[in-house]
């Protein structure tokens, strides 16, 4: 296999020319953290993009970053913390979860799969937060979307098209994001002892009340899911939980905290986990913790409704040997399916389509051996109107197939 490696945005240009006009594909590799996710691809080359990194204008006052692709998260997490500034869709870390602790996760990678933590709920995804780009596309082509000002409506928005294209429309050379103040003040309400559709009708008050949480998880009655409490690490006991986050001042968290065991704790025992404590909590849950030692299990990230988060999770364990949680008020799934010769894939995807075969959601295969991403589709199947939308759009800016082929949706023939 042939590897190569710019160091510049005229090298990166010149690499895909050379593959273009050879009629060779790419495989792109930044930190190489993601490279589990998706279909796995053979390629003859590969486009190593990790030179293309380093922070090149930081505004703090303005809340702009601008940085190369490759440039690592942890590198951009220092940098802003210093100015007490967050990437406020707070990009989860899965190397745990896919057995890939060599590596290191970068703010390209996170952007290019759209990536969102926990509190995707209030603060908006990835792609939200994704300003302007400059990059390479499979026609060999220069070309860069954006600014680096939080309002531009010049053009079309095409770095909304790059978050979640898994690197199969270009290869991104620098990208500005979107920068926010860190939380003065963190806490962690647990309500424990709800059933899940309990749990999950408590998440939607809680969300739709004036307490502004950042963040809302569900945790059933499972001891599987249950993570040890030493070295500082805060798990959860084997019963059923609600966790809902609260950010700000210390003053008006604390007011928000007392106002939500005054409304929710009743009929149920509650704890609360302060700044430390709630960060590594949410940590756990965005990076996807309580699954990332059960490596013989398939791993699924279910986007449905918030109302039918507890439904669908019930349904997957009906059929399947499954474990799960909910994040994102219900609206993620997590599970974890065992013994499925396709992983769970027709069970999951029969129970967001429910009974009458009218519900919407989707299903993305995020753990699974090379056999299983090769055997079935890893991301949820798109309706014909909307996959050929999607030909198209490929069609634009990669029309020979070079970038990332096979990725997301297998190639023809």
């Amino acid at each position: 296999m042939t590897r190569f490696s710019p160091n510049d945005l005229m090298e990166l240009r010149e690499a895909v020319g050379d593959a273009l006009a050879a009629g060779a594909p790419l495989e792109l590799i930044a930190g190489g953290s993601k490279r589990g996710l998706g279909r796995p691809m053979q390629t003859p080359r590969t486009l190593d993009l990790s030179q293309l990194s380093g922070i090149r204008s930081y505004e703090p006052s303005e809340l702009v970053l601008t940085a190369g692709a490759a440039t690592p998260l942890f590198e951009i997490a220092d940098t802003l913390a210093k100015n007490r500034q967050i990437l406020a869709f707070e990009p989860p870390d899965w190397r745990s979860l896919l057995a890939s602790r060599d590596t290191r996760p970068t703010l390209g990678g996170a952007l290019a799969c759209n990536l969102s933590g926990p509190r995707r709920i209030k603060a908006g995804a990835a792609r939200d937060h994704f300003l302007g780009f400059r990059a390479v596309s499979g026609r060999g082509e220069i070309f860069k979307s954006g600014g680096k000002v939080v309002k531009n409506v010049t053009g079309y928005d095409l770095s909304k098209l790059m978050a979640g294209s898994y690197g199969t429309l270009a290869a991104l050379e620098e990208v500005t994001v979107k920068v926010l103040p860190q939380p003065e003040h963190v806490a962690t309400v647990a309500l424990c002892g709800l059933n899940p559709r309990t749990g999950v009708a408590v998440m939607r008050r809680a969300l739709a009340s004036p307490h502004e949480v950042s963040a809302a998880a569900y945790m059933p009655a499972t001891p599987s899911l249950t993570l040890p409490r030493e070295r500082g690490r805060v798990g959860w006991a084997a019963a059923e939980m609600v966790a809902l986050r609260l950010e700000g001042p210390e003053p008006s968290v604390a007011y928000r905290r007392e106002r939500l065991l005054d409304e929710f704790a009743g009929e149920c025992e509650a704890t609360v986990l302060d700044d430390a404590a709630s960060a590594n909590f949410w940590r756990v849950v965005g990076d996807v913790e309580p699954f990332a030692a059960l490596s013989d299990r398939a791993v699924w990230r279910v986007s449905v409704a918030p109302a039918r988060g507890a439904e669908l999770g019930e349904a997957i364990t009906r059929g399947l040997d499954a474990l799960w949680y909910l994040d994102w008020g219900g609206g993620l799934v997590w599970a974890a399916v065992s013994g499925a010769e396709d992983g769970g894939a027709a069970v999951i995807r029969a129970a967001i389509r429910g009974a009458d075969g009218r519900g919407t959601g989707h299903a993305t295969l995020i753990r699974g051996s090379t056999a299983l991403r090769r055997a079935i589709p890893v991301f949820e199947p798109q309706p014909p109107a909307l996959a050929g939308l999607a030909a198209r759009v490929k069609e634009s800016f990669d029309p020979r197939d070079i970038l990332n082929p096979g990725r997301m949706v297998e190639r023809s023939p």
